[in-house]
């Protein structure tokens, strides 16, 4: 879980998960939505491809994005998990 958090820290790789909410992209594509260099964004995707939160796929000369929604569900489960475990120690502290 900690590459996820740290992949999640970055308001650019936010942005880029929001992006990819509305369906596939190329790394082209998402670069044109932001000022920085291809580079750049490039050094974001390998990140959120590193913590799971991005499939990528080669076609062609292209390689298309995707949210990874499996590691998506994984978060809200770990997150819920950790609310209900601090719920039952708030409960027993009464």
């Amino acid at each position: 879980m900690p590459d996820i958090f740290k992949a999640l820290s970055d308001e650019t790789r936010r942005e880029i998960l929001k992006l990819l909410q509305d369906g596939e992209m190329t790394a082209g594509a998402i670069a044109d939505n932001f000022a920085m260099s291809k580079p750049s964004i490039s050094h974001h995707l390998s990140a959120l491809k590193q913590a799971g939160l991005v499939d990528a796929e080669r076609h062609g000369q292209e390689i298309v994005y995707s949210l990874n929604t499996t590691v998506f569900q994984e978060l809200v489960a770990y997150a819920l998990g950790f609310l209900g475990e601090r719920d039952r120690k708030e409960g027993s502290a009464r």
